[in-house]
């Protein structure tokens, strides 16, 4: 497969992606510039996570409007796998990629921990790798994960299963324990954990490999 890692002001984990893509997956990699407007060949695209242009105004709102966004928003409506991580889930709400929003914490906090995660649906193009209810481990770092949708966008969430990760105990007040969602075409995931840094076990874990590998496949 041929992957994008896009880089906007203020993103810190675009080469921890392309690290594991390239030297774990041995997959073809590219660095995409947010002012780029060019994803011609890509089979997928991910948002990382960080902090784009400093989290002023909402978190993700001024990058949901950078060149690069339009092109990914054509790419996703073409069928292009996109993955948003941390910051990326909240630069899709704000692209309106996904539907919802990224919210403070409820304790107000920055949280920086390993949660436990239950795959809530393990037919997605990002979890065939999984089992059903499986219970994985991965890190967060956010101030602003606490996902919200109102009960009638929660309802079409849950019939349409588009709820991949569940949190098994909520670190952040999001609805319905949500950790990660995808659109209603099943080619956008929205997570706001990180896969990228359990994919070794001198970190920590391997927990996240299957999310990459369910995508390749």
């Amino acid at each position: 497969m041929k992957w994008g890692v896009v880089t906007f002001p203020g993103s810190n984990c675009d080469h921890d992606c392309i690290y594991v893509l390239k030297e774990l997956f041995h997959q073809d990699v590219q660095s995409l510039w947010y002012k780029e407007t060019n994803l011609k060949g890509l089979d997928a695209v991910i948002l990382p996570g960080g902090f784009s242009y400093g989290d002023y105004l909402r978190v993700g709102a001024m990058a949901a409007q950078a060149p690069m966004m339009k092109e990914v928003i054509s790419f996703s409506k073409k069928g292009g796998l996109v993955l948003g991580i941390c910051n990326g889930f909240q630069i899709l709400t704000e692209s309106g990629l996904l539907p919802g929003a990224l919210l403070r914490n409820t304790s107000l906090k920055f949280m920086c921990d390993t949660v436990e995660l239950s795959v809530s649906n393990a037919n997605a193009k990002f979890t065939n790798r999984y089992t059903k209810n499986q219970k994985i481990s991965m890190p967060i770092a956010h101030a602003d994960g606490n996902y919200f949708i109102d009960s009638e966008g929660l309802k079409k969430l849950q019939d349409q299963d588009q709820i991949l990760f569940r949190y098994t105990q909520n670190p952040n007040g999001s609805v319905d324990d949500i950790a990660g969602i995808c659109n209603e075409a099943g080619n956008v995931l929205g997570l706001m954990p990180h896969p990228e840094r359990v994919c070794e076990d001198v970190l920590g874990g391997e927990d996240g490999r299957a999310l990459f590998e369910s995508m390749m496949s």
